[in-house]
C-alpha cells in the first residue's frame, strides 16, 4: 500500500473509469482523488481542498455536451477560487477551452489524452499555486521572507542573506558589490534593520546622481554664510545618519579630495561642515556600494586604498539576476500579484509561454528591468494572464563564455537545469523529473551529486 503522506492533492474528475484508473497511476508524485460527476467533485473539492484539478467537460448525465462541465468549473471556482482547474474536451474543443479560460479555468488540454502532455500541464499548476500561496503568505508575514524583503530560492542570493545576516550585528563597514539593479539598496536596509541601529535612521545617497560640487554639501552639510545662498545652517547626510545608517550608492564616484575628508570620519568619527571650524563628533555607521571595479580604480590612482579598506571590511558579492536560477519566476510572480492589485485587477497570472520567456531571458538589467517590465505587462495586458509578447522581450543571445572543459561544463548545464525545474514545481521531485525528462532516481542521483538540496 502506498503512503500518500503529505502529498499535494489532485483531483481528476472524469466519468470513465478505465481513464480514471490511467490518470490515477500516472501522477505517483500526488495523491490523487476522483470523480465520476458534478455532485462528486463538488463534495471531494469540500473534502479535500484540493490544489489542482483535472476536469473533463463532458459530464453526466450530459457526456456527449459541456453544459453540466462548465456548471462544475463555475460552482467549484466558487468554493475554492485559488484552485487551478485544467479542463478538457472533444466536443468543439477550441471553443470549449475558450471559455472555460474566461470562466477562471487555468489550462486545457484535448483528449484523447496525453498522460505525458498533461503531465507538465499538472506540474505547472501546482508549482503557480504553491507560488501564490507563498506570495500570499509573505504578504501577509513580510517578517519571514528572506531578510525581510528578499525573494530567492538560489543558493547564491541565500548565501549572500546569512552572510548579510551574520555581519548586520557587528558594527563593521559593509562594502555591497553588484551591477545595477541587483538589489544592493534592499540589502543595505536589512543591514540597518537587523543591527542595533535598527531604531536610528536609514539615510541613502547616490554619490553618482549628485554634482560633484554639491555633494561635500550633501555628505558633511554646511554652515549658514558659507556660500552664497547659504542662509541657513544645514546639516550633511552623514549627521542626519546619527545612531543610524549612511548608505553610499555608487561610492566609486566619490572625487579623490572628498575621499579624503571621508577618509577622515572614518578615522576619527568627526566631520566639520562646510564653513564650520567646530569639529563635530558623530556616530553613523557606513554601508557602501558600486558596480565598479575599485580595485582597478586604486591602480589606476582613481580610488585611495586607506577608503577601500576602511569601507570594505566586509565585501559582499550580489549575483545578477541570470545567476540566480529560478528566481526570475518566482519575482515575475511576486511583482504581477503586486501590480494587478494596484494597476489592472483583471489579471491573475503569469501564462505558460511568458514563465518560459522569463527563464530564458538574461536579465541584463537584473531585477529592476524585471519589475520594470512586468509593471508595463500589466498595464498593457488585455487579457487573465500575461503572455510573452505581453512582456516584449528581445530573442535571447548567448554571451560568449570562457572556455572550459566538457565536464565542467555539462555540470554548470545540469545544476542550472535542476535548479529550475525544482523552482518551477516548487520542489516536487516527481514533477521536476518529468520536466527534466529523466526519472526520479536519476534525478535524486544528480542532487546527491551535486550537493543540491529537494
Amino acid at each position: 500500500m502506498t503512503d500518500h503522506g503529505d502529498l499535494p492533492i489532485l483531483l481528476v474528475v472524469e466519468d470513465d473509469e478505465g481513464l480514471q484508473r490511467q490518470l490515477k497511476w500516472a501522477y505517483e508524485g500526488y495523491r490523487v482523488v476522483t470523480a465520476g460527476d458534478r455532485t462528486a467533485a463538488v463534495e471531494a473539492v469540500r473534502t479535500h481542498e484540493p490544489a489542482v484539478i483535472t476536469l473533463d467537460l463532458g459530464l453526466p448525465p450530459d457526456p456527449d455536451g459541456t453544459d453540466e462541465g462548465f456548471a462544475a468549473l463555475t460552482e467549484i471556482l466558487a468554493i475554492k477560487p485559488d484552485a487551478k482547474i485544467i479542463v478538457a474536451s472533444g466536443h468543439g474543443a477550441r471553443e470549449s477551452a475558450l471559455k472555460a479560460i474566461a470562466l477562471g479555468a487555468y489550462d486545457f488540454y484535448r483528449k484523447p489524452v496525453d498522460i505525458d502532455d498533461l503531465g507538465l500541464i499538472v506540474a505547472r499548476a501546482f508549482h503557480l499555486h504553491a507560488i501564490e500561496a507563498e506570495n500570499r503568505r509573505l504578504e501577509a508575514h513580510g517578517s519571514d521572507a528572506v531578510l525581510g524583503a528578499i525573494i530567492t530560492g538560489a543558493p547564491e542570493m541565500l548565501k549572500v542573506a546569512r552572510t548579510i545576516e551574520r555581519v548586520a550585528g557587528a558594527d563593521v563597514s559593509v562594502m555591497l558589490l553588484g551591477a545595477s539593479g541587483t538589489g544592493k539598496e534592499l540589502l543595505a536596509r536589512a543591514v540597518h534593520d537587523r543591527s542595533p541601529r535598527k531604531k536610528g535612521a536609514f539615510v541613502a545617497i547616490n554619490c553618482a546622481a549628485i554634482p560633484e560640487n554639491l555633494l561635500e554639501a550633501e555628505l558633511f552639510g554646511y554652515e549658514r554664510g558659507a556660500f552664497t545662498g547659504a542662509v541657513k545652517t544645514v546639516p550633511g547626510k552623514i549627521e542626519l545618519a546619527q545612531g543610524g545608517t549612511l548608505f553610499l550608492d555608487e561610492v566609486g564616484d566619490i572625487p579623490l579630495p572628498l575621499q579624503v575628508k571621508l577618509l577622515r570620519f572614518l578615522q576619527e568619527r568627526v566631520i566639520e561642515r562646510i564653513g564650520g571650524r567646530q569639529p563635530i563628533a558623530v556616530d553613523t555607521r557606513i554601508v557602501c556600494a558600486t558596480h565598479q571595479d575599485l580595485e582597478a580604480m586604486i591602480g589606476d590612482g582613481r580610488f585611495r586604498d586607506d577608503l577601500y579598506y576602511r569601507l570594505a571590511e566586509i565585501v559582499v558579492k550580489i549575483p545578477g539576476l541570470s545567476e540566480r536560477a529560478g528566481d526570475a519566476v518566482l519575482l515575475a510572480r511576486h511583482f504581477t500579484n503586486r501590480f494587478a492589485r494596484e494597476l489592472n485587477p483583471k489579471v491573475q497570472g503569469l501564462g505558460a509561454d511568458a514563465t518560459a520567456a522569463i527563464d530564458a531571458y538574461l536579465w541584463p538589467g537584473n531585477v529592476r528591468e524585471l519589475e520594470n517590465r512586468i509593471k508595463r505587462a500589466v498595464i498593457m495586458a488585455d487579457g487573465r494572464t500575461l503572455s510573452a509578447e505581453d512582456l516584449d522581450l528581445p530573442a535571447r543571445t548567448e554571451a560568449s563564455a570562457p572556455l572550459i572543459n566538457l565536464r565542467a561544463a555539462r555540470e554548470i548545464a545540469d545544476r542550472r537545469a535542476i535548479r529550475q525545474a525544482m523552482s518551477r514545481t516548487d520542489n516536487n521531485i516527481s514533477g521536476a523529473a518529468k520536466l527534466l525528462g529523466i526519472s526520479r532516481p536519476t534525478l535524486y542521483d544528480l542532487l546527491k551529486q551535486y550537493r543540491l538540496t529537494a
